[in-house]
């Protein structure tokens, strides 16, 4: 197994991922647009012995209040089934995170289960003022700050990409 940046010959394995994983064609058609145009800040991918694509995690630009703080969210994350409860979700996870840091961004967040996030580092964005669109989210709604000064004078609405709007 492989786990490393998405590179464009991987985009139908990681549409075909998403399809599988989420039975419905939201998230793989979410991908697509934010790929086309050009808000997909990372996408990391495992692929398999033979190359096939069987995970994959995606951050893209979120603003807080209308501010650009080089904050991004992180949606969706997909594990083939058949590599599922082996730990590939949070490497990918791990993966992101490392580069994202090394790129300088401040903070992602990400609306998920708070057991499996909050193994990785992520905490109820709630408890820093800070809240998403969709309502009755706030115990998955969670934040993991990458810099130190991420969260200074940082409160109120994170807003994602309008394609997010129609998932």
């Amino acid at each position: 197994m492989l786990i490393r940046v998405e590179i464009p010959i991987d985009a139908p394995g990681i549409d075909a991922l998403l399809r599988r994983t989420f039975e419905r064609d939201a998230e793989a058609a979410l991908i697509r647009e934010l790929r086309e145009d050009g808000l997909l800040t990372l996408g990391v991918v495992a692929t398999d012995d033979e190359g096939q694509v069987i995970g994959y995690v995606a951050f893209s630009p979120v603003a807080v209040e209308g501010e650009e703080l080089q904050w991004v969210g992180l949606a969706p994350l997909a594990v083939d089934a058949a590599y599922r409860g082996q730990g590939l979700g949070s490497q990918l996870v791990y993966e992101g995170l490392d580069s994202l840091n090394e790129f300088g961004y401040a903070a992602v967040v990400t609306l998920g289960e708070p057991a499996f996030y909050g193994r990785l580092g992520f905490e109820p964005a709630a408890r820093y003022g800070l809240h998403c669109r969709w309502p009755g989210a706030e115990a998955a709604f969670q934040l993991r700050p990458l810099a130190d000064d991420a969260l200074n004078g940082v409160s109120g609405r994170v807003e994602y990409q309008e394609h997010f709007n129609r998932v």
